[in-house]
């Protein structure tokens, strides 16, 4: 994936972040044991995942990125609303310290370093599509503005789609056939392995 240029990335990955914590929080305690796009993953699972990688990347943003204990899920997720409002917390505002845009990200599952804007992009697609996959479990939609829908699937595009680094243990699934369409979610869903007709939200 290239260096992200134009719109302020940082700010791209607050909305989607924020969103990603609007939707959690529409859950009812009788939702986390319902089934989501994430294969074998309940929603409590998916979210206990989220709240990981947001100290994850927090740890990466900060210079310990390499350290394994940033990127465990968290043991305690009987709350999980506020174990992840506590991870998104933490890793919106390391994004925001001063100068994180100039550092490099150390991403142990990606086996490397990566300039921050870089890093925070690969950070920014994934809580657009993680913000869906909790709200398609849940039978509601999302509302990302237009503007951050079109980057993500600029990045959706960038994404290697060779089906060894797809599937079961990577990032995403292999791409899923779909017209190019007016609805840039959609296709960027597609391009990242998710079936949004077999989600839809609600009626």
């Amino acid at each position: 994936m290239t260096r992200t240029t134009g719109p302020d990335i940082v700010e791209l990955d607050r909305i989607a972040v924020q969103e990603s914590l609007r939707v959690v929080g529409l859950a009812q305690e009788a939702d986390w044991e319902r089934d989501t796009p994430c294969a074998g993953w309940t929603l409590r699972r998916l979210v206990a995942h989220m709240a990981a990688q947001h100290y994850g990347f927090a740890a990466a943003a900060r210079g310990a990125g390499r350290e394994a204990a940033y990127w465990r899920e968290p043991e305690d997720m009987s709350d999980p609303v506020r174990t992840y409002r506590g991870a998104a917390t933490t890793v919106l505002a390391a994004f925001a310290e001063p100068g994180v845009t100039e550092r490099e990200f150390v991403l142990p599952e990606l086996g490397a370093g990566f300039p921050a804007r870089v890093a925070v992009g690969f950070h920014f697609i994934d809580y657009v599509v993680h913000a869906w996959d909790v709200a398609a479990a849940l039978g509601v939609g999302i509302g990302l503005p237009g503007h951050v829908l079109d980057v993500a699937l600029a990045l959706a595009r960038r994404v290697p789609t060779d089906p060894a680094g797809r599937g079961p243990g990577f990032a995403f699934a292999p791409v899923l056939d779909g017209p190019a369409g007016p609805d840039p979610l959609d296709e960027a869903l597609r391009l990242l392995g998710r079936d949004p007709e077999k989600w839809p939200p609600a009626k």
